[in-house]
């Protein structure tokens, strides 16, 4: 009796042990007769038959668990879905397993079987877990071809994404097609839910716990909108479409920022590039810049308003709305650009908060370093008891300052008759030096940025930066040609300088077209660094250097002027300043 017993374990345990394993088990019609294929070593072979109209031992239109727990012996393709397990059945469909495994993540669970109404896979330890129910109630054609309902779409870093969705098929049966359901989140790129059958991000994302499904979904135009519980509008965006029509996008510095419309993206994005437009951008930048810069200088050549009133009340507005560009340039472009570009996602979060007032306190300290090194060592160099040449001469009537006389006794002119402060500090060659060192430090960056924008973006920025380019070459200029001394060759250089550095960015940015990514961390630290710098030279050279001599130092021009002249400047200075400050919207 119990050698009986013995034997007939045995030949249990050689039956189990030799027991084949089938996966991707399905169904198909061929001739009326149903037929089951299971993969066995990778080929599909006929497991089973049996008639439509027979009872059936692995029904079609079974729940996916039910078909599973009939045509299963393994589960395979083993992955994770936030915290849950998962793996595929027999039929082709997603079921959970009911355990949080720890270490290496088994790829399958062998030898299934039922324990009453449930059904059971072995882990590789060769102990029992629970296979719970399957996702999704497969439909007929599903079963048929061996595919799930399940719907894929591609996340930004490139990967594929399928998720089973039972209610899609609940909705396409039902017709509604004016609720968007399932809502869940993707880690890092959002809230999405399905609409129609497809997936679509949320914009704006909900704040707080996500709603399980939006009604009253409409279109406006090409974009749909839905209506969360408190009755406001979300946008359902395409998948994997961040696109620009639902983006708003602009310019910091020239490089683009996008909010909406999706999630963050630091990678290289594709763009339209018309070429023979930035080629000939280049040549109206290069115009533009000119014309600002060396209109100053040329200015007192015009025949009949030489050494006169007229052109030296003339330089005086340009120089006190240049001052105004200046002052703003510094602050709502340079400093705020610099803020920004330091509080780019793609970064992170910098350890000190106060990075772009650091920097910009740098570039004032630096900036107050060489004019004071400079003014010591040029004073240093003068003959004792000597003096530098002042540049007042006093005109009858209204307080006004005359273009006449000089040490010569020439007509001097009017340009050199405006600086009138001791030495000619506000515009000696070391202290125009440092402003152009300023400016040229962006319009560099500037140029270079500018082409790399998208054509939808372009024409609006090269607007921008053709107004910026000239009303800063009208500063500069005005301030260049206060400087002693003949027009050619030093002034002439140093406009020019002025005139070729954002063509000469702009050329950069075409050779590197397409592989210049503003939003690569290096990139924007650089950018962030080169504009806070630039923001502090140019702080120090227009409050200190400009608006301050001229305004309230003693000597200053303005300090003692008459009520006409000096409505005038301030005028012209607001005017520089409110300029630029619109520009700033844009640039």
């Amino acid at each position: 009796m119990y050698s009986k017993a013995l034997l007939l374990s045995l030949a249990i345990g050689a039956a189990q042990a030799q027991r084949t394993t089938y996966t991707g088990c399905n169904n198909r019609s061929e001739n009326g007769v149903e037929v089951e294929y299971c993969f066995l070593s990778g080929t599909q072979t006929a497991r089973a038959t049996y008639t439509v109209s027979g009872t059936a031992t692995i029904p079609i239109t079974a729940p996916a668990s039910t078909t599973a727990a009939a045509q299963t012996t393994a589960v395979t393709d083993c992955h994770t879905h936030s915290t849950e397990l998962f793996c595929v059945n027999g039929a082709g469909s997603e079921v959970q397993i009911d355990v949080t495994p720890t270490g290496e993540m088994p790829a399958e669970y062998t030898n299934c079987h039922s324990h009453g109404d449930q059904q059971y896979c072995v882990d590789p330890e060769g102990e029992d877990v629970l296979v719970l129910a399957a996702a999704t109630t497969g439909s007929p054609s599903a079963a048929a071809t061996g595919e799930s309902n399940a719907h894929c779409h591609a996340h930004s870093d490139g990967t594929q994404h399928c998720e089973e969705h039972g209610d899609e098929a609940e909705a396409a049966s039902t017709g509604d097609d004016t609720t968007a359901t399932n809502c869940h989140a993707h880690d890092g790129e959002g809230v999405w839910c399905t609409y129609q059958g497809e997936e679509y991000q949320l914009d704006p994302e909900p704040t707080g716990e996500i709603p399980e499904s939006y009604t009253g979904c409409h279109s406006h135009g090409e974009t749909t909108f839905c209506l969360d519980a408190a009755g406001e509008e979300v946008a359902l965006l395409a998948a994997g479409a961040a696109s620009e029509e639902n983006q708003q996008c602009h310019f910091h510095a020239g490089v683009e920022h996008c909010v909406g419309g999706g999630a963050v993206s630091c990678g290289l994005r594709e763009r339209d590039y018309d070429i023979g437009l930035r080629v000939g951008s280049i040549f109206i930048v290069l115009v533009t810049s000119s014309i600002g810069v060396y209109a100053p200088m040329f200015l007192n050549k015009i025949p009949f308003i030489r050494n006169s009133a007229v052109s030296y009340n003339i330089l005086m507005i340009i120089k006190q709305f240049g001052t105004g560009i200046i002052i703003s340039t510094a602050f709502i472009h340079l400093y705020t650009h610099a803020d920004l570009m330091f509080s780019n996602e793609c970064i992170g979060e910098l350890g000190y908060e106060a990075t772009t007032s650091a920097v910009v306190m740098a570039g004032i300290f630096i900036c107050f370093l060489i004019e004071y090194i400079g003014t010591r060592f040029v004073t240093s160099r003068q003959p004792s008891g000597g003096e530098l040449p002042a540049h007042t001469a006093n005109v009858r009537g209204k307080g006004e300052h005359s273009p006449e006389g000089s040490s010569t006794g020439e007509n001097r002119d009017a340009f050199l008759a405006m600086d009138h402060h001791h030495g000619g500090a506000s515009n000696n060659p070391l202290s125009v030096g440092v402003m152009e060192a300023g400016i040229i430090f962006h319009s560099v960056l500037i140029g270079l940025t500018l082409v790399v924008a998208g054509d939808s973006f372009y024409r609006t920025l090269l607007v921008v930066i053709v107004f910026h380019q000239f009303f800063e070459g009208l500063a500069l200029g005005a301030r260049i040609a206060l400087l002693p001394g003949a027009i050619f060759p030093t002034k002439f250089l140093m406009g020019l300088a002025f005139a070729l550095i954002t063509p000469i960015g702009m050329a950069i940015g075409i050779g590197v077209l397409n592989t210049f990514n503003g939003n690569n961390p290096a990139t924007v630290i650089t950018f962030g660094t080169l504009d806070a710098l630039s923001a502090g030279v140019l702080v120090w050279v227009g409050v200190v250097d400009m608006w301050a001599r001229d305004w309230v130092i003693e000597g200053g021009e303005l300090l003692t002027s008459g009520l006409i002249k000096t409505l005038g400047a301030g005028f012209a200075l607001i005017t520089g300043m409110v300029l630029m400050g619109v520009l700033g919207k844009w640039a």
